[in-house]
């Protein structure tokens, strides 16, 4: 900002103060123009949160790096603050007259009308929820945040890097208030989670400072530093080494105090149905992850028949093989445990998985062109889910490439068992998680062009994952899943979602205990016990949140084969495909609006759509 002012200089000064007013007016006033009221709206909630803005790498190119010396305020002031940010924006945009707006407005005005009217009907449960558990919460995040996002490129990245260190005690203790708080309300998690978070926890303070992921993996990305002496690396690993002893311990010893405090106090293992309006609360969680109005119990029942569907298509590919005896999942188990679908349970083995990924992708990669009209131009790497975190960790999840271009898309893999990963099933994982799914996905929205900026960053689960879903059957269609066995990947990657409706609901509204569930789950998936022990436990801390993937690949098929009916031959499925991820996430009640006027248009694209 220094620069650009003294580039400005004084014959600017005029210049100056109008750029002014305007910014007084943007953010104290309803700004001139919607699009101005966008991008404000974006500024005030990413001046929040430094550790997003340094996610998104979207002011370092213009040489603007304050944020990255910093973290975000976790206090509930901080969050009291957010949510009347979330009221404001959604007033002052109501101000705006749709009807004036062209097309590309009108879809942002929805998007972000839907999404803050989601956010506002939610903040009668601010304080529900438990923020630290066994996936994720700062005691996790930050770590991994530190060492897989934080930037280093040169001797002021590191020394925000330490910086940043320093703030740990003070983040931690914001943490801490937020907590406490919360058990006043009577709001604390399970039983389990408080067992999980205290083994993550005293495991990741057990080790060795030189050892742990803070220390070793600037050590490494400071050697990469061009121009570096040596010294000036020792000096900044020293100090790096002094934050972690002196600060960064600390603030995690007094967090694992508290927990040990919880563990003396809660009792049960429990859905939401047991916190204050907590049957309010999941029927909320249910329409903020499904963006639908689907009831628990239609959820639920929707589950059951798609178990029983899916069921009986892997029971006859199963038959055909020579697998007679046994339910389902019993023969899925078996399957799971023969040799030759296996890698070695060694290091090398591990490392062949990680390979095995990438070829997958970079082969299906190459046929992409035939069904989409626009490819991301960011790479995928695939990567290890970090060891200190794997154990409560999903199978496998995506992080999306920064904005500036500066860090690829990431599958990471958990390989904390070769058993969760049998080859018959790594291909379906490949599909959902990098191409035509997440990857595709992600990194086309956060590469969209002359859109407001949260239209690049804003998700939707049901829009996301049910994509992801999606992609797993479209690889299939296209002809990538030819083999039966890695069919029945694909199969039971889908029952898996199924289950999921119906456990998820059955925790949460019909009170199922954690058991109960995890039975269900193993009776019906045919997954590892690891596998789900961890997926069930997933969804007592993320309510809702699993039912999404179903609901929204069921809509996306719904709204396909719509478009195939009425097209008829006009029907393009890159088109289709372009239309339904060409402008990023959104609601599925949005996405089925602009497939039905893309119908209604003969299937030709709008300038909104590339």
């Amino acid at each position: 900002m220094k620069r650009f002012l003294k580039w400005l200089g004084a014959g600017f000064g005029i210049l100056v103060l109008i750029v002014a007013v305007l910014a007084v007016n943007a953010f104290y006033f309803r700004p001139f123009s919607i699009r101005v009221f966008y991008e404000t709206a974006f500024v005030k909630f990413m001046l929040q949160d430094p550790e997003t803005l340094s996610y998104m790498r979207l002011l370092e190119p213009m040489g603007l790096t304050f944020h990255n010396n910093d973290l975000t305020d976790v206090s509930p002031a901080a969050t009291e603050r957010n949510n009347r940010i979330i009221e404001e924006n959604y007033h002052t945009l109501k101000k705006y007259d749709r009807s004036k707006l062209d097309e590309a407005e009108a879809l942002s005005y929805d998007i972000l009308a839907w999404y803050l009217q989601n956010q506002m009907d939610g903040i009668k449960y601010t304080w529900h929820g438990y923020p630290v558990n066994q996936m994720f919460g700062v005691q996790s995040t930050l770590p991994r945040f530190m060492a897989n996002i934080h930037h280093i490129g040169s001797a002021g990245d590191a020394r925000d890097y330490i910086e940043r260190l320093s703030k740990f005690g003070g983040k931690f203790d914001q943490l801490l208030e937020d907590l406490k708080l919360r058990e006043g309300k009577k709001i604390v998690p399970p039983r389990f989670i408080v067992l999980r978070v205290l083994e993550e926890m005293k495991g990741f303070r057990a080790q060795a400072a030189k050892e742990n992921v803070l220390y070793t993996s600037f050590v490494d990305r400071l050697k990469e530093v061009d121009g570096m002496a040596d010294g000036a690396r020792d000096v900044l690993a020293q100090q790096s080494l002094e934050q972690i002893e002196g600060n960064v311990w600390p603030a995690y010893d007094r967090l694992i105090a508290y927990f040990e405090h919880l563990e003396q106090i809660v009792t049960t293992d429990h859905g939401v149905w047991l916190l204050p309006d907590g049957d309010k609360y999941y029927d909320y969680m249910l329409s903020q992850n499904t963006t639908t109005t689907m009831t628990a119990d239609q959820i639920h029942d929707l589950g059951l028949s798609e178990v029983a569907r899916i069921q009986a298509e892997m029971d006859a590919i199963l038959v055909a093989e020579g697998y007679t005896e046994g339910s389902v999942a019993e023969r899925m188990l078996k399957l799971n445990e023969e040799e030759r679908f296996l890698y070695p349970d060694t290091d090398e083995g591990r490392a062949e998985i990680l390979k095995g990924y990438a070829a997958i992708i970079e082969e299906i990669n190459a046929g992409m062109p035939k069904y989409f009209g626009r490819l991301p131009k960011s790479p995928i790497k695939v990567e290890r889910v970090p060891v200190f975190s794997e154990k409560g960790s999903s199978g496998a999840y995506y992080q999306g490439p920064s904005m500036d271009g500066a860090r690829p898309g990431v599958f990471y893999a958990n390989l904390r068992s070769v058993k969760e990963h049998p080859r018959w099933e790594m291909r379906t994982l490949a599909f959902h998680e990098g191409v035509p799914g997440h990857h595709m996905q992600v990194a086309l929205q956060t590469e969209l062009k002359g859109v407001p900026t949260f239209r690049n960053i804003l998700g939707f689960t049901a829009f996301s994952e049910g994509w992801g879903l999606y992609a797993e059957r479209l690889a299939w269609e296209a002809g990538y899943q030819q083999d039966p066995f890695s069919n029945l990947g694909r199969l039971r990657g889908e029952l898996f979602r199924a289950v999921r409706l119906v456990v998820d609901t059955g925790i949460h509204r019909k009170r199922w205990s954690r058991e109960q569930a995890i039975e269900y789950m193993l009776a019906n998936t045919g997954n590892p016990e690891s596998d789900v022990v961890a997926e069930v436990e997933r969804y007592f801390v993320m309510p809702g949140q699993a039912t999404a993937y179903k609901i929204g690949m069921l809509k996306i098929l719904e709204l396909r084969e719509r478009a195939k009916e009425k097209l008829g031959d006009k029907f393009d499925i890159r088109g289709f495909h372009d239309v339904v991820i060409g402008d990023g996430d959104m609601p599925l009640e949005i996405l089925e609006k602009k497939v039905d006027d893309w119908i209604a248009r003969g299937g030709k694209a709008t300038s909104t759509e590339g």
